[in-house]
């Protein structure tokens, strides 16, 4: 069973300098059981760091129009989520299920601030300065400002498949970017620079192999690099191969929507 002391200490190991802000992203259940839960995490890593960033994006607030810009990555008359489901965004809207547990033990404290994008909100502790950078149409600049405070990006049992961080390196890289719409004081507003799928992010971990710090407790691990590297690395890639970190999912809108641009090139 681990406790606060173990978790606080597995992250000191990661020999993160002092003072550097973090973007966490978290999956738990490979620790097992732990005492006192996702709040033993938080408050490990609120006395390990100073600055902590975390997704906590809402999917469900998401609409989609009738018809809208072609080759946007999307199937307009057959939404993923029907809009009858969308939820109208409120500060107080729990992030997406599947950003796991940690980001709503984070965006509950009462210490947390989070931005307002409808769509790609961030919660953060001692953060405000990079939250607030985010725009409706700038959904990424977080990852900016964590770039420019030379911050660093923390997996917990997440492999890059997660790491948001890259889809801020795709948009320096120039790669295209969509359109969403979303739910907002009951009204249907628009979101643009809204990011491609991830799957295929997993192809720069041995690029980062030798930036990357691990440490493992049995079956789950903790790993850390600077965000800086993760961008500079996935743009070098993205420019020598536009085709690169894509998905290889036929059928995946977004990543066929980039393809899609190359081959009519």
């Amino acid at each position: 069973m681990l406790d606060y002391i173990e978790l606080k200490s597995l992250f000191q190991d990661l020999s993160i300098p002092t003072g550097k802000p973090v973007i966490i992203h978290a999956s738990l259940k490979p620790f097992g059981y732990i005492q006192d839960g996702a709040d033993a995490i938080l408050r490990a890593l609120m006395d390990t760091f100073n600055t902590i960033v975390v997704p906590t994006f809402t999917y469900y607030s998401m609409v989609t129009p009738p018809n809208g810009p072609s080759n946007n990555g999307m199937i307009y008359d057959k939404p993923e989520i029907p809009n009858e489901m969308s939820i109208t965004f409120t500060p107080n809207l729990r992030a997406d299920p599947m950003m796991g547990i940690l980001p709503e033990a984070l965006r509950n404290h009462q210490q947390a601030n989070r931005s307002s994008h409808p769509l790609l909100s961030f919660a953060g502790m001692n953060a405000d300065g990079i939250l607030n950078t985010q725009l409706r149409d700038d959904p990424l600049a977080p990852i900016g400002a964590l770039v420019e405070r030379d911050g660093w990006v923390i997996l917990i049992n997440e492999n890059h498949t997660s790491n948001t961080s890259i889809h801020y390196a795709e948009k320096l890289a120039g790669r295209k970017q969509f359109i969403r719409w979303a739910l907002v004081d009951d009204r249907t507003v628009e979101c643009r620079n809204y990011p491609g799928d991830s799957d295929g992010f997993g192809a720069i971990a041995p690029h980062l192999k030798d930036d990357t710090v691990r440490v493992e407790l049995d079956k789950a691990f903790v790993e850390a690099m600077p965000i800086k590297r993760v961008i500079d690395v996935a743009v070098g890639l993205i420019k020598n191969d536009p085709l690169a970190l894509l998905c290889e999912r036929e059928d995946c809108l977004r990543c066929n929507a980039v393809r899609g641009i190359y081959a009519v090139g």
